[in-house]
């Protein structure tokens, strides 16, 4: 890997399809721009599609000729899901990125339509399913791609399987630390999967540093947070946090540069908050093969999607 990977050194993606998932804004809507700047066709699946609507033409009036499609998914509802993937593959025969970025963060709980933890229902189990969904059609792709979008929140993370929903304990950051490592969990033994059974597809995931953005906000709107936190995003993060081009590079790195690598998980270099785009040590969890294997199970049986 370069030294200083940028968005310059994203290659020609004319005639690849993407889909990005939470594409209307923060790192979807970078990554969004980013590949249909080189030509892909991006598919933006969004939850609300005025929000999704108002992005393509944020993206189309700074490039005319991007090709975007807004496509309705909802993390939140496991129908939506099967919904969207039923409608991409009546349109498409191949897909050679799925960029599983939507995510909610640090939230009060509640629950999904399905009757999941927020946190892990939108930000794992929903890609879980999307991906396996589409499985076939990505397989099938030469060279294909799956990045899920993590964060620095997984370092610490833990899932709980004795708890996985916070039904009998929730803490905000802590499910929000078991969804983003669950993102990691989920790459590693995807790919250790596809490898397994003789595919190119490659799987892996990434986090951002310490990015201010629509997540902080949103958090914020939706939890009684404590005044530190509300101090801490309002000053010093602003010191030390970088902006979204910048936090979108390992992402963008992951899912299209030639050197990226199937199981990494890749985060920006400079004590992992800010920099460009480097290989890095998730945590010790991904390196637990019985955990990984007993999570997957656990996922295909909360979803009812089964892999490969």
């Amino acid at each position: 890997m370069s030294n200083k990977w940028t968005i310059q050194d994203i290659p020609n993606l004319l005639d690849r399809i993407i889909i990005v998932t939470g594409a209307n804004s923060g790192l979807g809507l970078e990554s969004t721009k980013a590949f249909a700047a080189k030509g892909a066709t991006v598919v933006m699946a969004c939850r609300n599609i005025g929000k999704a609507e108002k992005a393509k033409a944020e993206v189309l009036a700074s490039n005319p000729t991007a090709k975007l499609e807004v496509m309705e998914l909802d993390n939140a509802s496991l129908a939506s899901v099967r919904a969207f993937t039923d409608a991409f593959k009546a349109k498409y025969n191949r897909l050679d990125l799925l960029l599983n970025n939507a995510g909610v963060m640090a939230i009060p709980r509640t629950e999904t339509a399905d009757g999941f933890e927020m946190q892990l229902g939108v930000n794992h189990l929903a890609h879980f399913a999307l991906t396996g969904l589409l499985i076939d059609v990505i397989a099938s792709t030469p060279g294909a791609r799956i990045h899920s979008t993590s964060s620095s929140a997984a370092w610490n993370g833990k899932i709980n399987l004795d708890d996985l929903m916070g039904k009998q304990s929730y803490s905000r950051w802590g499910a929000y630390g078991q969804s983003k490592l669950a993102n990691a969990a989920f790459a590693t033994e995807l790919n250790r999967r596809l490898k397994a059974a003789g595919h190119d597809t490659i799987a892996n995931s990434s986090h951002p540093g310490l990015v201010m953005g629509n997540l902080q906000e949103n958090s914020l709107e939706q939890s009684d947070a404590p005044l530190m936190e509300r101090i801490l995003y309002g000053t010093l993060a602003k010191l030390v946090a970088q902006d979204v081009n910048m936090g979108v590079l390992p992402q963008l790195y992951a899912c299209v540069a030639p050197t990226a690598k199937g199981g990494a998980f890749y985060g920006p270099k400079t004590m992992r908050l800010r920099g460009y785009p480097a290989a890095q040590k998730c945590n010790s969890a991904l390196d637990d093969a019985a955990l990984l294997k007993q999570f997957w199970e656990v996922s295909e049986e909360l979803t009812g999607v089964h892999y490969l």
